[in-house]
């Protein structure tokens, strides 16, 4: 009874565990991911496929278990066009958020490939699923909306995996978008995202290559029980930080 019982907690083990060459794609997936906007083909993208990353998405974390994602998957022209005039104007109004040596840097980003992209999604948030009362959601009534966060990112990185790229638009009038796409009073539109085969993958984020914003060295996030604490600046966590510096780059 006793081998048997062992010979069980080695195959559990064994299974858990991923390989070498399997943590190496994981990484390679994840530090590859990037926002997509102008590198869109017009290839279409196999229902095999798609399926995949939506399965993926759909088996992201959820607070309760509560599942509150939909998938709005956007073929019309029509819908994409109009969710393209919205972003021009709100792209317009944002010109001006920004200080005005910033602008010109602004107009030169592409933000969106709402129309060159041959599929248009939109993961939502049903804020009422499973009713008023939601394990884990009792004092935190916005971990519904993260839990849908968290399908974003399975969407992306499967999608990546897949070799295919992802935009996310934000630049958008919130009630617009939900008077476009019909959406009833307890859903709430998380992420519209564009789909597609693409040209290219930049090796960095677009804005860190345009100097928008360099990347904040990961040593200066980490603190140690308190926010900001730096008394452990020696700590040997952060001289692995800091070893570990290239570490992205080998993927």
């Amino acid at each position: 009874m006793e081998s048997k019982q062992l010979d069980s907690e080695i195959i559990q083990k064994n299974e858990a565990a991923f390989s070498e060459q399997e943590r190496h794609g994981f990484y390679k997936t994840l530090f590859n991911r990037r926002d997509v906007r102008g590198q869109f083909l017009p290839k279409q993208i196999p229902d095999d496929v798609l399926s995949r990353i939506l399965y993926a998405a759909h088996h992201a974390p959820s607070v309760g278990f509560m599942q509150p994602w939909n998938f709005m998957v956007i073929r019309s022209p029509e819908i994409k066009q109009k969710v393209q005039q919205d972003f021009a104007l709100a792209h317009q109004e944002a010109e001006l958020m920004f200080e005005e040596e910033k602008r010109d840097t602004y107009k030169s980003l592409k933000l969106e490939g709402i129309l060159e992209s041959p599929i248009n999604i939109c993961i939502t948030c049903d804020r009422e699923r499973t009713g008023p009362t939601v394990i884990g959601r009792t004092h935190m009534k916005e971990m519904d909306l993260y839990s849908s966060v968290c399908a974003v990112q399975n969407f992306w990185l499967a999608a990546r995996a897949e070799g295919l790229g992802v935009g996310w638009v934000s630049i958008l009038h919130h009630q617009t978008l939900r008077e476009t796409l019909k959406l009833p009073a307890n859903v709430v539109p998380i992420a519209y995202l564009c789909l597609g085969y693409v040209s290219k993958f930049f090796k960095k984020p677009e804005p860190e290559t345009a100097n928008w914003l360099p990347r904040t060295p990961l040593e200066e996030l980490v603190s140690f029980d308190s926010w900001g604490s730096d008394e452990h600046g020696d700590d040997p966590l952060i001289a692995q930080i800091k070893k570990d510096k290239n570490f992205p780059r080998a993927f």
